[in-house]
C-alpha cells in the first residue's frame, strides 16, 4: 500500500465517520481545531493526517483511534 492510497482509504473512512454523524467539513474542522480546506484535502487524500491530527480527528467524531486506523489493517488488503 503507498502512501497516496492509504491517503484516499483514510479520505473515504473519514467521509463516512463524518457522515454518519451528520458534521459538515467545516464543523468537523471546527472541532479539531483545523480548517475546511484542510479536512477536504484529507477526504480526497491529497494530505494524510499527522498523528496528532488523527487524535484530534477521533476525538471530534467521537470515537476510539482504533476505529479511524482499523481500516488499514493489513489482513484487510492482503498484503504484509
Amino acid at each position: 500500500m503507498t502512501i497516496a492510497n492509504e491517503g484516499v482509504i483514510f479520505g473515504q473512512r473519514l467521509r463516512e465517520l463524518r457522515l454518519a454523524r451528520n458534521l459538515t467539513q467545516t464543523q468537523l474542522a471546527e472541532r479539531c481545531g483545523s480548517i475546511h480546506p484542510f479536512i477536504s484535502n484529507l477526504k480526497r487524500g491529497v494530505k494524510v493526517p499527522s498523528l496528532t491530527m488523527v487524535l484530534r480527528l477521533a476525538e471530534a467524531i467521537g470515537g476510539r483511534v482504533y476505529d479511524r486506523a482499523s481500516v488499514f489493517d493489513v489482513g484487510s488488503y492482503g498484503c504484509r
